[in-house]
């Protein structure tokens, strides 16, 4: 019969079994940069072997830190798997340090605020990563005020600089702009509702930008509503194809409102590559699956989530913020023929 007293393993016992001193096994479990990678790397597999766990409270008393991070869910519901990929990223990142991703949802829709107090309030992290960051988000207002380290998905146009990564939409938009006009399209539309974010005002700043570059004409769906949820976007394309004069080059932010776009689109009988051409931001591997011949510009969305925490943990050290500011670039997919 197992031993039911066993005492749990201590730094002492991956020192006693690594034959390294106490002091480098510390220093390792709690950040280790500083020490050679065949260090860490063995004294992390001692760890694991013997299921060595850190006592966070004991750690929070001597250190006043929590060695975890927080990232706080967004409700945005139009959305395929972002959350998902994210929290990997983030998690492949945070296995090679001494942090742990706690996630959090976002408490109260009508007040952004919430989630942030409540990790301000309570200590409960020792850094943030906020995404769906708005032109002036109050959260990024409240963590600036306060002194606490944070990392958006997004910028914001606040005076005061904060750290971010954020997808390079403006190069998306780009992109899109010249491979269809290199195709011979002519009226464009960008399919990217105004939802308050600083992503909706860069690209769609990007796409008059390009359109101007191009000498092209083009229009961006503002209308309030159109883009919430899959039905309103089949209704939305639904109309697309009764206007007088059509787009003939669709760019859109968004996979799941693609599917749904095109899906309103063909039920009035029009057809990708004949009547129109259509680039889109990419995350998953959905609509190349189901539509092979489909040009779209891609986005690593667990890259982005190992970036985010590289960065947060460079400012939960004390880094400059101007230092820890990174675009991630689109990657181009063209798939339906050479230009």
């Amino acid at each position: 019969m197992a031993n039911q007293s066993r005492k749990p393993p201590t730094l002492k016992t991956i020192a006693e079994l690594t034959g390294l001193s106490l002091s480098t096994v510390s220093l390792s479990l709690r950040d280790g940069s500083r020490l050679k990678k065949e260090t860490r790397d063995k004294i992390a597999r001692a760890a694991a072997e013997v299921g060595y766990v850190p006592n966070r409270a004991g750690v929070r008393l001597r250190t006043g830190q929590t060695n975890v991070l927080t990232l706080i869910q967004s409700p945005a519901k139009n959305t395929i798997d972002y959350t998902r990929q994210m929290i990997e990223g983030i998690g492949a990142h945070l296995s090679q340090t001494r942090f742990h991703l706690n996630v959090i949802p976002e408490l109260d829709p009508d007040d952004p605020d919430a989630s942030v107090r409540y990790v301000l309030q309570n200590r409960t992290a020792d850094g943030l990563i906020l995404t769906h960051t708005t032109a002036r988000d109050p959260r990024v207002q409240l963590l600036t005020d306060a002194g606490f380290p944070f990392v958006c998905h997004g910028r914001t146009e606040f005076y005061t600089p904060h750290a971010y990564h954020d997808f390079h939409v403006e190069r998306f938009v780009e992109l899109a702009v010249r491979r269809l006009h290199a195709k011979g399209r002519t009226r464009f539309l960008l399919v990217a509702e105004d939802d308050g974010t600083t992503n909706f005002a860069k690209i769609s700043g990007g796409f008059h930008r390009a359109l101007a570059e191009c000498g092209a004409v083009g229009e961006v769906a503002t209308d309030t509503g159109i883009l919430v949820s899959p039905d309103t976007a089949r209704t939305f394309g639904q109309s697309l194809a009764g206007r007088s004069t059509r787009f003939d080059a669709i760019i859109s932010n968004n996979e799941l409102a693609t599917l749904a776009l095109m899906g309103g689109m063909a039920d009035e009988g029009l057809r990708l590559g004949r009547d129109y051409e259509l680039v889109c931001r990419q995350t998953t591997d959905i609509l190349p699956l189901l539509y092979p011949q489909i040009d779209t510009v891609a986005e690593d969305l667990v890259a982005t989530g190992r970036e985010l925490a590289r960065l947060l943990i460079e400012r939960v050290g004390g880094q400059a913020i101007e230092t820890l500011q990174t675009l991630h670039e689109p990657r181009p997919m063209w798939r339906s023929g050479s230009v």
